[in-house]
Parts: structure tokens; sequence; C-alpha cells
């Protein structure tokens, strides 16, 4: 793995385990002056950069405007689990808005995987990317659950999902935790950071201008829509909005529509061969609880281990004491094993778990939400959203018309009402019910 110090020094702001493994990336300059292209992204994470790639692709001149640097947020701080589906199951949704609309969405909830192995091999980005992903279960009855999810999958097109029990577990994990697993041999992990900035290269490459350093003070609609920051302004055609859970204020009737939520993450010291015995596979792991533990292996011999959330986006007192509970309950083994990295990062959460996206008018654009399902889920969205821009608006409408409503409460008790509607859950959990 590439270990670059100005990378690491660039990203000293996030000092996470992929920020200190982060591959050569060149620092950007800030936006100055008056500038005019034919789109403008707002937002240097996985939704902006996937539209960007798509958009450059077609022709268009297109600009990124960045609050900070490229994969800053979510995009450069998650798990590294490429989990196909959504914050919603296929057949709750069925039973939500209808089959017609479900088998609609999952005609494309394989393609966000589908985009990063695509774009992986097309660019030659170096980003540490593994097949497999686990679902696993603690009780009896979630692994009844996962037996029906696998049956659900199956009936949407997707029959390749695998369940594991027994001994065969343990190929899996090295963990009595556990009662069994549902494998997705279209899942996978990587490194995060690593890849999205794999993806600004290559938009570089072929034409795009990316701006760091360059948080958008003021948002103006109209014929030519116009972004301002402290140092500059530019002026587009079209203007898309994927800023996500750091977007800030700049809109402030598209940050009403989410709430930010962090998860928290670790990483041990490198463990050599044990690593490799706590989970033999090398496929990522999460549980089926509905407050998640997720885990992996690195690349160089690390356990990554995630899970945790604070709804408003705020950090817990201790990263280290809020995840190693959930890592020793999972491996005993590591008691007394150095952690040398601790990190925080937020998403953006929606009321009904979906996605959204959709227009402010005819020409300002926006994606956000992914509520905990972003890493493919963005790569088709920034798909998504060229498409629509192009003249195609068949696929954008199957998320475009989800119905989404405010967080009861609004802006200032949202985060308590929330709250009290997940330690509901989080109590079942904890009693297995």
């Amino acid at each position: 793995m590439n270990v670059n110090a100005s990378s690491v020094r660039a990203y000293a702001a996030m000092p996470s385990y992929y920020a200190s493994s982060a591959n050569p990336a060149p620092d950007r300059i800030a936006l100055k002056g008056s500038h005019s292209f034919d789109i403008c992204i707002v937002g240097g994470g996985f939704t902006g950069l996937s539209a960007a790639l798509e958009l450059v692709q077609r022709g268009f001149s297109v600009a990124i405007v960045e609050d900070q640097r490229v994969g800053f947020g979510a995009s450069g701080r998650n798990g590294g689990q490429l989990i196909n589906g959504y914050s919603r199951p296929l057949d709750f949704l069925a039973a939500k808005l209808g089959e017609d609309r479900a088998r609609d969405l999952a005609s494309v909830a394989l393609e966000g995987s589908a985009i990063i192995r695509e774009r992986v091999a097309r660019f030659g980005i170096a980003c540490d990317l593994v097949d497999r992903s686990a679902v696993v279960a603690l009780t009896p009855k979630q692994m009844r659950w996962l037996e029906g999810q696998a049956a659900v999958w199956a009936s949407y097109g997707h029959p390749g999902m695998q369940m594991i029990e027994g001994d065969g577990l343990q190929q899996i994990v090295s963990s009595h935790r556990y009662v069994g697993a549902m494998v997705d041999p279209l899942g996978g992990h990587f490194h995060p950071l690593n890849y999205v900035l794999g993806e600004a290269a290559a938009f570089e490459a072929m034409g795009g201008r990316i701006f760091e350093n360059s948080r958008v003070l003021k948002i103006t609609e109209g014929a030519r829509p116009m972004i301002e920051t402290a140092q500059g302004c530019m002026t587009c055609d079209t203007l898309l909005l994927c800023g996500n859970a750091y977007l800030g204020d700049a809109k402030p009737e598209l940050t009403a529509r989410i709430m930010p939520v962090s998860s928290q993450v670790v990483t041990t010291e490198p463990l050599g061969g044990l690593a490799e015995e706590l989970l033999p596979a090398n496929t990522c792991v999460e549980d089926a609880n509905y407050i998640l533990d997720y885990f992996r292996r690195t690349a160089d011999g690390r356990i990554l281990f995630g899970g945790g959330v604070v709804y408003g986006g705020g950090d817990p007192a201790s990263i280290e004491g809020r995840i190693l509970p959930g890592l020793l309950k999972t491996f005993p083994q590591l008691r007394g094993v150095r952690l040398d990295h601790a990190w925080s990062g937020k998403f953006a959460l929606t009321l009904n778990r979906m996605p959204q996206i959709g227009r402010l008018s005819s020409n300002v654009w926006f994606s956000h939400g992914d509520s905990g399902h972003g890493v493919t889920t963005t790569q088709l969205l920034g798909r998504l959203l060229s498409e629509a821009i192009g003249g195609q608006m068949e696929r954008f409408d199957i998320f475009a018309s989800l119905p989404h409503y405010p967080f009861p409460g609004g802006r200032h008790f949202r985060v308590p009402l929330t709250i009290l509607g997940s330690l509901w859950y989080a109590m079942r959990d904890r009693l297995g019910l």
C-alpha cells in the first residue's frame, strides 16, 4: 500500500487509517475569481465524483467545488464495505410502496457495486478491492430473517446469496458470537479514500476541474445558477448539490430534509497472521442488529471495526470507549491489542431511510440521504443524475418519485425524537426479540 507524506499531511484534519495510508494526491487550488462551466458540482465525494465522471464523458465541461479535500467527508471515512441494496429491505419496500416500485428499485440495486468494479478496472485504481460481504446473525430469529432475505433477493433477480451455519461459519468469522451468515458474492470491501482519489484523478485526466478548500457560502438560482465562496464565484448551466451531511447551510431547504448521524471506526495495530485467523476468507462482515457492528481486514493485516451512532452528527466522548466493547465481544483474542486509529464521520439519514434525489428547479439538482448504505448507492445515483441531465429521466424517476417526509420535531427536536425511537430497537436487539 502506498503511503504518501504529502497526502497524510493534507488529510491531517481527518486522522483516520485511510488518511494515513492514502495514495499520492495533488494539492488542488481554491476557487478564486470568476469561472463558468456547463456543470458545477458541489461536493467532492462519492456522489459528486460519480456524476462528474459520467458527465465529463458526455462532453460537458464540469467542475467540482469541494469544501475541504476530495473524500474528506463520509466518502473517505466509512467502513469500506460494498453492501448491495438499501437501508430498507426489498420486501419492506414492496409492502410500503407496492410491488412495481420495489421491482424498479431492485432492478438497479446491484449496479452501484458493479460501477465500482468497472471504474477500478478501467482506471487502474489501487484501492485494495476484495470480493464478498456477509451479514451475520446473533440469534436463531435473526438467522431465519436472513434466510428470508436470501429468498427475497432471489425473487428479485439475485439468487446467489449463500447461507452458512455451523462449522462453516468459522471460515467467515472466527467468533462464537454468531449463529450463521448470509454471504453475498457481489459484495466486497475496499479502501474508500483511495477509491475516491482514483476517481478524482480519472476525472481530471478527462479534462474535469476540481477546486478544493472552497466552502460554498451562497447559492443563487436562475437561468445560470451561481455559487459563491470566500474568494470566488462560478456560474453554470446546471448545478448539482452533492454535499450530503457536509453541505452546511448553503441551501437550508435541503439540510432540513436530512439528519446528520456519526458512526465511529477503529483499527488495530497490524496483527500479522492473527488477522487471517479471525477473518479467514477476507470477507467483510456486518451484523443483523438495528444498531449494527461492522468489521473487516485491511490490506496490511489490521482489523477495522466500526459501529454505534450519534444522532445529530457529533462525536462521543471516547471513540475507543464506544467501539472497544463490541470489538472484544466479537474477538476476545484481541484483548490488549493496541488501537492505532480511531475516527468518526457523518452520514445523512432520511426519515424513510431511502436516498433522496431530485430537483429544486429546472437546472438545480441534488442527491443526499443514503442513510448508511452510501458506498454503493452513491455510485448509482451519480450515474442517474448524469442520465437525467442528458435527458434520460426513466431511471432517475425511480428514486425521484419516492415519498419523503420531514423529521418530526423539525431541526430542534428531530434528534431527541429519533433517539427515543432507536432506543426501542436497541432494546429489541439486546433482548433478542
